[in-house]
């Protein structure tokens, strides 16, 4: 018998163009590190390294949080595992952590991909890549989702950046200026599950300043193109992070739960298919035939 032992490289790949480079970990599929010259665009984390806050994460088949890891579907009651014994729910999806291979590759683009296996949370097979586009001034990144099952799967999807702004410190968000186009606030309770209740947003929040965020926004303004933008004025210059239709939902996070070094030193902008605890309640859930693929893509754009 042969003295085999698995792969264990590349756990990275990286693209650049320009002075732009990306840096994608190859553990979970996420985005940890994108640079224009010596600035830092991601607070993201260094290759090799576990990260925390669930930075760059990619979040399938689900986004954020599963109330008590429970729902239904087809008759089915499921059982999803829990994030812990203090945090009763299931979080973030199923694909953080597990490998995710280089499908192609070419100047300042690259695909990524990785299986959703079925198991006994949740008993349907979905395949997932990752298209990253890196261009002057813009990275543009499109998630493509298919079902490879045999019976219809039902799925939500997002996407977990933390966005630096300059900030070194804790805190250092207080000056940062941001324009988020929603309408709608999901009201969440301390868990961040949802109570029932939806309340009007008021998208243009100005200076951060002391303002804490951790809050599901849907009902998005649109400009001409259907896209949605939220954009953060900086000290190290402009961000705008824009999302096509199929993303409805953005969850908004400033990092107030944060260890000490990382707290309120950038902001998380999350684009999702759906709203926290969308399993069990049944909100925005895709659901795709066996066979049938989808697609949503985000852009990230910077003024230097």
């Amino acid at each position: 018998m042969s003295a085999a032992w698995p792969a264990t490289e590349p756990t990275e790949v990286a693209i650049a163009s320009g002075d732009a480079s990306l840096v994608v970990d190859l553990r979970g599929g996420r985005m940890c590190a994108l640079t224009v010259g010596d600035r830092e665009l991601l607070d993201g984390y260094p290759a090799g390294s576990v990260p925390s806050g669930s930075r760059g994460r990619v979040l399938l088949p689900w986004p954020n949080r599963l109330r008590r890891g429970r729902w239904s579907w087809g008759g089915r009651d499921l059982q999803l595992e829990l994030a812990g014994p203090d945090k009763p729910t299931a979080m973030h999806g199923l694909v953080g952590w597990q490998p995710w291979s280089v499908l192609g590759q070419a100047d300042g683009a690259v695909t990524v991909g990785t299986v959703v296996e079925a198991r006994p949370g949740y008993p349907f097979r979905l395949a997932a890549a990752i298209d990253h586009a890196l261009e002057p001034g813009r990275l543009t990144v499109t998630l493509r989702v298919r079902n490879v099952g045999g019976e219809p799967a039902p799925f939500g999807a997002g996407f977990h950046p933390y966005l630096a702004v300059g900030a070194q410190a804790d805190g250092g968000i207080a000056d940062v200026d941001l324009d988020l186009p929603a309408r709608t606030e999901l009201v969440v309770d301390d868990g961040g599950l949802p109570t029932g209740e939806r309340r009007p947003f008021d998208g243009a929040t100005g200076r951060i300043g002391d303002r804490a965020l951790d809050t599901p926004l849907t009902d998005l303004e649109r400009d001409a193109d259907g896209w949605a933008r939220v954009r953060l004025g900086t000290p190290a210059g402009r961000l705008e992070l824009a999302v096509d239709p199929a993303w409805p939902w953005l969850q908004v996070f400033t990092g107030d739960t944060l260890p000490a070094g990382q707290r309120r030193r950038s902001v998380a902008i999350e684009p999702m298919t759906c709203p926290p605890n969308a399993l069990a309640d049944r909100v925005d859930l895709v659901v795709l035939e066996p066979g049938a693929d989808w697609a949503g893509t985000w852009t990230l754009g910077w003024e230097v």
